[in-house]
């Protein structure tokens, strides 16, 4: 044989190896080159043209009639069906169209198998985060909402035929036409479940409700006293404005509640590292009666607040079939819509902030954990062995005690300097329940009664849901699955070896806070506290919100002749009830003739603002770092090697600042003097300057809030090119509640009215998960400057309107 032929085919051989083989460098997985790069299969089939559209007919197997989807121009679908079996599937098939890997990847991480993706990671990132989603029970979380829908027939229907409808698509991909992140990261999509409609649900919960800090406050009960824990950790603020405001007139007695006095702890959890959460910048919503607005109908508004992400959370869609005709968004892989309207109805959510997650101490028989102590006797644990399969290597096996009260996820063997070792995880989300149920009688509700109804299903994560309707009606009600706690509890670890320590009974439905057509002619929530003080029952939350709320009331209290332009002012305004009531404090206590010329210029700067968080305002970087390093030198105290402790917030460390100007936390407990608030105030405005200034050199360009703020959209990848930086304005204490990462997710609009609601809506993103797609990022800038499109709510598929795409029909195969 010719040796330089020999030579050739050698090479030839080894570079089609290496091109159809992945490769890790380090940490980074490199996706087999060959099949990534070919023009016929690999990346390049994932770039949409803009006039992209699907075949006119397409054949899924499962489907009983033929399914219309339209779409309009900006890529929703607008589903018609002759059937519920059929409208649920095609829901599900489309949605996997436009988002696939994003639901995949969202449900292997709720799962807590990103490690048969990814690998362990580096130093063990992602198998750690993989322990962690197992030790607290999050597929045991996931199982128990699946027997939600398993015992009951149509929440059951509903979650087979969407999951049908995504192994459908599914088993119509080649590698070709896979979505790009599954070659990117080289694997393939499995088969749908209704446990993974399950696992995503409580990965909303998770996100929403699993915050608490009963480790820190235990300390600090400890530290401090109890009278002083009332002064820097009030359930109520001051000045609030709570959701549902009505002195005495809770007309029941409250349930499940007896005169026994709660013993509060009496002991240091001697841990170090915990972190605390980061404050929740929530969400917005309210609804005005007709009486207040312009049309004389009601308006609905809500804006959630959640990350901010690419591809995004949400995906609008609209469902149609008899006896239904809805529209808003879903949760790409749990079937129905979330937030939304339909004929004779709107419907939106906010996060109610309750704390439904506690922990008790376990005191174990031995060190292997097989026995525990409940009521004076020994309880055998459970013992349940997790296997993560992890990529390019060997699985691992990880062993979960349960007990009585739920899994404990620290021990010996995970993370043992960990401040939760050896304490049971109690959440309200490992509890069966029904929420598919409420979202299927909502999207079909006609009025205040059907809402009601539909409530009744829902257990967590516990919501702000606020309704209007065509008849006139309006009414808010806080829903969720409440334990009937006494003053104190639930706000410190509890002692595991005594179930009375556990919940004696829940709050009945009928006596969680609600509201209908009030006085005043509007509800609102914006996660403050939900109740009056005369409410019969204790509630506790790790935060409330204190300064939206108040600014969402005063203009609604002001202002009639209302229009859905006035709401869209609204929901953008960027206007700081903490800046207001803070700044001329703070401003007050500097000595203008000790000034630099550039401390003079930030101090003219302050003195002169509206207090609005405008893109292009100069202020407003001045006073979040003025603020910032005020805030963490006042509580100094906070920052301990061995012990965590939970700051106050920043809404009550601003009315103790007013109020209490010789509380003894101002001490600087570094120095040898005693400090007063004025001098940590002169000294964190002097500290800001420098940061500011160092901001402006090293980014050489003029100061504006957007630069300095730069919010920043992000991939579920963390990857650059698939992430965008975005110029928007609004502050997580304003209306417009944004920071770098989290903001207004989705924000809607809908005029109730009699010939049909009138809906408008923007959101950060746009309706495809594909980034070569031109729909990706559509509504991205529209999101950021603050304008919204009309939502096309159609009555049927052969509508004329010139908004529409293009059409396909799905037909049984």
């Amino acid at each position: 044989m010719n040796l330089k032929f020999l030579i050739s085919l050698i090479i030839t051989l080894a570079l089609i190896l290496a091109l159809n083989k992945s490769w890790e460098v380090g940490t980074i997985r490199i996706p087999p080159l060959g099949k990534f790069l070919d023009p016929a299969h690999g990346f390049w089939q994932n770039i949409e043209s803009k006039g992209f559209t699907l075949p006119e007919a397409l054949d899924i197997p499962g489907l009983q009639q033929p399914v219309t989807v339209v779409f309009d121009s900006l890529m929703i679908p607008h589903l018609f069906a002759q059937n519920d079996e059929d409208l649920y599937l095609a829901q599900g098939y489309i949605t996997a169209f436009h988002r696939l890997w994003q639901m995949e990847f969202q449900t292997h991480a709720a799962a807590g198998r990103l490690a048969e993706i990814l690998g362990r990671g580096p130093e063990d990132a992602i198998l750690n985060y993989d322990r962690t989603q197992r030790r607290l029970g999050m597929v045991h979380a996931a199982e128990s909402a699946y027997r939600g829908m398993e015992n009951d027939p149509v929440a059951k229907m509903v979650a087979e035929k969407y999951a049908a409808g995504i192994n459908a698509y599914i088993q119509s991909l080649s590698y070709e036409n896979l979505p790009l992140e599954f070659k990117l990261l080289d694997y393939r999509p499995e088969a749908w479940t209704m446990l993974k409609s399950a696992l995503l649900l409580r990965s909303m919960a998770q996100t929403l409700n699993t915050g608490d800090k009963d480790m820190q406050m235990t300390n600090a009960l400890k530290l401090f006293g109890k009278e002083m824990i009332d002064v820097l950790y009030p359930d109520l603020e001051p000045m609030g404005d709570p959701i549902v405001d009505k002195p005495g007139g809770w007309n029941f007695e409250p349930a499940h509640l007896n005169d026994t006095i709660l013993a509060l702890p009496d002991e240091l959890i001697a841990i170090s590292g915990l972190t605390t959460p980061e404050p929740n910048i929530g969400s917005n919503n309210w609804a005005v009666s007709g009486s207040k607005t312009q049309s004389g109908y009601p308006i609905l508004c809500n804006d959630p607040h959640l990350s901010i992400t690419l591809p995004s959370i949400w995906y609008a869609i609209q469902l149609h079939a008899p006896g239904i005709n809805t529209m808003g968004v879903s949760l790409p892989g749990a079937p129905g819509i979330i937030i939304g309207f339909n004929d004779s109805i709107a419907w939106g959510v906010t996060n109610a902030q309750r704390d439904l997650v506690d922990w008790y101490r376990i005191t174990f028989g031995n060190n292997q954990k097989e026995k525990y102590l409940l009521d004076g006797e020994w309880k055998e644990t459970r013992k349940v062995v997790e296997r993560i399969s992890v990529r390019s290597g060997e699985p691992f096996y990880d062993t979960v005690i349960y007990t009585h009260w739920g899994p404990v996820p620290y021990d010996e063997q995970f993370r043992a300097e960990n401040n939760r070792k050896h304490y049971a995880f109690r959440w309200i989300s490992h509890d069966e329940s029904e929420e598919l149920l409420t979202f299927y009688k909502l999207n079909r509700a006609k009025n205040h009664s059907d809402y009601m109804n539909a409530l009744n299903h829902f257990s967590s994560p516990a919501q702000n849901f606020v309704f209007a309707s065509v008849t006139g009606d309006i009414a808010m009600r806080i829903q969720g699955k409440f334990p009937a706690r006494k003053k104190y509890e639930g706000k410190f670890v509890l002692d595991g070896s005594r179930s009375e320590h556990g919940p004696q009974g829940y709050i009945p439905f009928e006596h969680n806070v609600m509201d209908k057509n009030p006085a005043r002619g509007f509800v609102s929530s914006a996660n403050q506290y939900p109740a009056d003080p005369t409410y019969p029952y204790y509630i506790n939350a790790v935060s409330y919100e204190a300064h939206r709320n108040r600014r969402i009331n005063h203009v609604l209290r002001e202002k009639n002749n209302l229009t859905v332009k006035d709401m869209m002012n609204l929901q953008l305004d960027n206007y700081s009830i903490k800046a207001e009531e803070i700044l001329p404090t703070l401003l007050q206590a500097i000595d203008g003739s000790a000034l630099s010329p550039e401390e003079k210029e930030a101090y003219k700067l302050l003195t002169g603002w509206d207090f609005y968080y405008h893109k292009d305002a100069q202020a407003p970087p001045y006073f979040e770092a003025w603020w910032r390093n005020l805030f963490v030198s006042i509580w100094d105290e906070m920052r301990n090697d061995s012990l965590s402790l939970s700051y106050p917030t920043s809404w009550n460390t601003s009315y103790l600042i007013r109020t209490q100007p010789d509380l003894p936390f101002y001490d600087n407990q570094s120095t040898p003097e005693k400090e007063t608030i004025t001098d940590l105030i002169r000294q964190a405005f002097k500290k800001s300057m420098e940061e500011v200034e160092a901001w402006k050199k090293e980014n050489t360009k003029p100061l504006r809030w957007a630069d300095f703020k730069d919010t920043y959209v992000e991939h579920l990848t963390r990857q650059a090119p698939f992430s965008f930086h975005v110029e928007h304005g609004g502050h997580g204490d304003a209306v417009n509640a944004s920071s770098r990462k989290h903001g207004p997710s989705w924000r809607m609009i809908v005029s109730v009215e009699p010939e049909g609601p009138k809906a408008f809506a923007t959101y950060p993103g746009g309706q495809s998960g594909n980034p070569g797609s031109v729909h990706y990022n559509s509504m991205l800038d529209r999101w950021a400057n603050g304008t919204y499109f009309r939502m096309l709510f159609l009555r049927q598929a052969d509508q004329s309107v010139e908004r529409t795409l293009f059409s396909t029909t799905l037909n049984p195969k």
